[in-house]
């Protein structure tokens, strides 16, 4: 089965919307690999409608000015781009289709398909549906040291997800790369569960 993969800017307080107002000061070559991680590895890429249209109005023409970042520009026109939206879409960037019928049968149908992974970048609300579903695999965030203290954040009200963390790194910039993972369950525990490792008083 195929592996989905979401990466995500995301600010101290939780706060994933508008990143290109207060992300780019913490971008260095460590996130540019990390980034690549998620995206790189991926032969496909899932896409909400507005991340795609903010992609897919950028990208082409970076490519074709063939400046610095003209390679993943080209990386990005050639892999599958698959575009979840409840309207009908035309596109003009390369290799882009529409996600036809459910979201969950859709995606679990393409997680079954052959082929490599499939990379996330953005596109929240898609992003918890499939954590909500329990069909995404790992979800990578780029941890920024700031408070935006305004703006949609990653997880609204709902039930509980629990997650485990996979990996952990910290950047020269102070920017965290944590990578967590499904898990059935944390398990019920109560405060006298708890205390049972609370530090005890000398004698």
């Amino acid at each position: 089965m195929r592996k989905i993969t979401a990466g995500l800017f995301i600010a101290l307080d939780g706060v994933v919307e508008a990143p290109d107002q207060w992300h780019f000061p913490y971008f260095n070559d460590e996130m540019g690999a990390a980034v690549d991680a998620t995206l790189g590895a991926a032969d496909t890429v899932l896409f909400g409608r507005k991340t795609y249209d903010s992609f897919a109005g950028a990208w082409p023409g970076r490519e074709e000015a063939g400046e610095e970042d003209a390679g993943l520009a080209k990386k990005l026109g050639d892999v599958r781009k698959i575009v979840v939206s409840s309207e009908k879409l035309e596109f003009t960037w390369r290799n882009s289709e529409q996600l036809e019928g459910d979201l969950v049968e859709a995606v679990t149908a393409l997680k079954n398909e052959p082929g490599g992974n499939i990379g996330m970048s953005g596109s929240v609300s898609v992003v918890r549906q499939l954590l909500a579903a329990g069909l995404l695999d790992e979800l990578h965030l780029l941890v920024h040291p700031i408070a935006v203290r305004k703006g949609m954040r990653l997880f609204d009200e709902g039930e509980t997800i629990p997650l485990r963390l996979i990996s952990s790194e910290t950047f020269e910039t102070g920017v965290q790369n944590l990578v967590y993972g499904p898990v059935e369950s944390t398990g019920d525990a109560t405060y006298e569960d708890a205390k049972v490792h609370l530090p005890q008083p000398e004698q």
